[in-house]
């Protein structure tokens, strides 16, 4: 059997909606050859969640399909068309470097975009090169899967491959191909790049496209458009608040960068906070801290009014009523967010119910932490009994004032301790991927040395579980300074 059928049989099952709407949603275009492709990681769990069988092609051929060298049958490769606010300045935009290989449906009924990241140039690259480098492109790869354990939307990384090639960043560094899947690639962004084309034609026609794959049970709607923008802004506020309860930093939350399906997308300059500052910043082009962690829910709001103003010439023909409705959508965002955000807290505190003195019990806790610089993810872990190492911070007398406090609050509605727990088990996770073990890893896998990254996704697999021999990953790091590049 010769390697393209082997190719072949791996049970791919593509059907590509996206690459058959009007050329100004895309440009047909193929990956640019590498030159000699090696398999740095290859995710087993996925391929098997994707029904996909790799298991009769051999590593060579493994790479040379992740880089896009050997292409299987029924794919369409395609770059995708959008635009952006990045730091708030609006840009034409698109896949500058990814390809978009096809759609991949799961029995019959589940569609996934497999995607190919530093693929080469298009004709949205603009003045970069195409490419990607290997750290960042293994970053996404090990955050992506720790926010798919800790039970958060979001895209996956199915393999990362090496490209033989040196690429010129701040100094030279090895290329590489991340192959990313997907709900879909579908981004307010994208929104944004047709409302700018002023054809309501093709508006229209993405408005039905999404609402076909995304949001299906608005299909019959009166005003669509409308609904839309409601039912995004519903799973934006659920994603957020995810990301805010373990502590996750996105780093770069672009309009480009919010997917419409609700999922987390674009891991650049992400990272995980450890002693709890809402004002903390990673990524080292955010100088004014535009995309801070407190400043996450703002910006989501502010994203999706830019979504909604795409959408006005669609809400109704009146552009004031459709002004008019638009905004009292938007306006809704707080409330939503706010509900969501406290029951979360309540979760993570293992309250039940609901009484008027919990946000007060809430934001005395944070406040308590942020002044005493206590870890984010250890402060609850220590709550739940959870052994963190060295404890003595939780010694101090307004901390056990709080603590008293909180346990009286758990006995409300006849509540045991032991349920608490149970909940709090649930919603808290243990372990985290720390900031200074991504780096570890990362280091070392340029140093061809995979063992460290195979060791932290290992950990990272079940993060909510109490495991042996973990207690060097859940130290935070000393370095405040820490800072995160987007790769690009």
């Amino acid at each position: 059997m010769n390697k393209s059928k082997k190719i072949n049989d791996i049970n791919w099952l593509f059907d590509n909606s996206y690459s058959k709407l009007p050329n100004i949603f895309k440009e047909h275009i193929k990956p640019t050859p590498v030159h000699n492709p090696e398999l740095v990681i290859f995710n087993e769990e996925l391929a098997t969640d994707l029904n996909l069988d790799f298991s009769n092609v051999n590593t060579m051929n493994l790479a040379k399909l992740f880089s896009g060298n050997l292409l299987p049958e029924g794919s369409n490769t395609i770059a995708q068309a959008y635009a952006g606010h990045q730091f708030g300045h609006f840009t034409m935009l698109g896949d500058g470097r990814a390809v978009l290989l096809g759609e991949h449906l799961v029995n019959n009924t589940n569609r996934f975009d497999i995607q190919f990241k530093g693929s080469g140039r298009t004709s949205f690259s603009r003045n970069g090169d195409g490419r990607a480098v290997l750290g960042p492109m293994l970053r996404e790869y090990i955050i992506s899967e720790a926010i798919h354990s800790l039970k958060i939307p979001t895209t996956r990384s199915l393999a990362v491959v090496k490209t033989g090639e040196k690429i010129v960043r701040e100094n030279l560094l090895p290329g590489a191909i991340l192959t990313r899947v997907a709900s879909s690639h579908i981004r307010v962004g994208t929104f944004q790049y047709i409302a700018a084309k002023q054809n309501i034609n093709d508006l229209n026609t993405l408005v039905d496209y999404t609402i076909n794959r995304h949001y299906p049970e608005i299909k019959s709607s009166k005003n669509k458009a409308l609904d839309l923008l409601n039912l995004v802004m519903e799973r934006q506020c659920k994603l957020v608040v995810n990301w805010m309860r373990v502590g996750f930093i996105h780093g770069v939350m672009n309009t480009d960068n919010m997917a419409i399906s609700g999922e987390t997308i674009d891991y650049g300059p992400c990272a995980f906070m450890d002693n709890y500052n809402p004002k903390t910043v990673f990524s080292s082009i955010d100088k004014f801290g535009r995309y801070s962690f407190s400043n996450q829910p703002p910006i989501t709001k502010w994203n999706l009014s830019r979504f909604a103003e795409c959408l006005i010439p669609l809400i109704d023909n009146n552009e004031d009523k459709a002004i008019q409705l638009a905004t009292e959508a938007i306006d809704n965002f707080q409330n939503i967010y706010e509900e969501k955000w406290l029951n979360m807290m309540r979760d993570k505190l293992g309250l039940f119910g609901k009484t008027k003195d919990d946000k007060k019990l809430i934001d005395d806790l944070l406040t308590w932490m942020e002044k005493n610089k206590a870890d984010y993810t250890n402060t609850f872990c220590y709550l739940m009994n959870i052994s963190i190492g060295n404890s003595s911070l939780y010694d101090d007398k307004e901390f056990i004032n709080w603590s008293n406090n909180w346990k009286n609050r758990i006995f409300i509605n006849n509540n045991s301790k032991d349920k608490s727990i149970e909940l709090m088990k649930k919603t808290n996770p243990i372990i985290i991927p720390r900031n200074h073990k991504v780096e570890e890893a990362l280091k070392a896998a340029n140093e061809n040395d995979l063992e460290v990254m195979n060791r932290l996704l290992s950990n990272l697999d079940n993060p909510y579980s109490e495991q042996k021999d973990i207690e060097d990953y859940q130290l935070p790091s000393n370095n405040e300074g820490y800072q995160t590049f987007c790769g690009t």
